[in-house]
């Protein structure tokens, strides 16, 4: 017989301000500690040079993981002039030189360049998974690492401050599977310069922004003094852009229990379309509507 796992049934997210030098998995694990959680997982990683927005799931949140990965995200980066390292940023290996250096104007010229679809090829110290094995960990071994490249979309990348002849900073939105690092890189050949990311922060993920977020430290201040302290944002606050639906209460009953429900006459019944079921305003369940009814595939148990 398993052991059954230690810690507080509570649900919701809790955005948290990443530091620098600390793992995705590390900031969890130690925001999961302080809050005595029995289950828990963040919304896509951030490196551990990056600083910034990290939302962490807890609970019943964490079904809703998958509609944070596909968010359009919020970034701010400085791309420093003069080298360019393995990993992309300022913690790899220095591989190439140069003195050439980009003007401002060269710079705002090339940034429309990466703006809408664009084509990119990801960094080999990356999490992605290649023949079973992350990117990252082949590339620290010393193996040769090759990556495809890949659709993604920036929507906005404006340059917002420069150090003439040192370095440059820029805002970023985009969408998912987009890596800065990798902007930075293209960007950087476009002007016929070396460079890399030395400055990485995430200012939104979805719905969640700076305004909600705090520090570990503040995290661990709040425990002390509200030992009872839990994510203090609904499970549905990932779910904000998804239409939602009204059940009633043997409606709700049926959903919990994974049988489907008749579908009201006023949704298409071709249409895969997410719906939010809810009842009482408590979030029951994921569906979709096939054949004429509402079909869940993903079920809460919130009180």
């Amino acid at each position: 017989m398993s052991r059954r796992k230690k810690g507080r049934d509570i649900s919701g997210w809790l955005v948290l301000d990443k530091q620098q030098g600390l793992s995705s998995n590390h900031a969890l694990g130690k925001a999961r500690y302080l809050l005595d959680a029995k289950k828990a997982g963040h919304a896509g990683t951030l490196d551990p040079m990056a600083t910034g927005v990290l939302p962490l799931a807890f609970g019943e949140a964490t079904k809703t993981i998958p509609f944070m990965m596909d968010a359009t995200k919020g970034y701010q980066f400085t791309i420093l002039f003069g080298s360019s390292t393995d990993s992309l940023d300022a913690e790899g290996k220095v591989l190439a030189e140069s003195d050439a250096r980009p003007t401002a104007d060269a710079i705002r010229a090339t940034l429309p360049d990466f703006i809408g679809k664009i084509e990119q090829v990801p960094p080999i110290f990356s999490a992605i998974h290649v023949d079973g094995q992350r990117a990252y960990k082949l590339a620290r071994e010393g193996k040769e690492v090759e990556l495809a490249a890949r659709t993604v979309e920036v929507f906005e990348l404006t340059m917002t401050g420069e150090e003439q002849g040192v370095s440059a900073s820029f805002e970023l939105v985009c969408g998912k599977g987009t890596y800065v690092r990798s902007l930075a890189r293209d960007i950087c050949a476009r002007l016929g310069v070396e460079g890399h990311v030395n400055v990485l922060r995430r200012t939104r993920v979805g719905p969640f922004d700076e305004s909600c977020a705090i520090t570990l430290d503040d995290l661990q201040e709040m425990v002390h003094k509200a030992p009872a302290f839990e994510p203090n944002l609904p499970v549905e606050t990932a779910l904000a852009d998804i239409p939602a639906l009204a059940v009633t209460e043997n409606e709700a009953k049926d959903l919990r229990q994974g049988r489907a429900i008749l579908a009201p006459a006023t949704l298409n019944e071709n249409d895969e379309t997410v719906i939010v079921a809810k009842f009482a305003g408590t979030l029951v369940a994921l569906t979709k509507i096939r054949d004429g009814q509402l079909c869940p595939f993903r079920v809460f148990n919130l009180n």
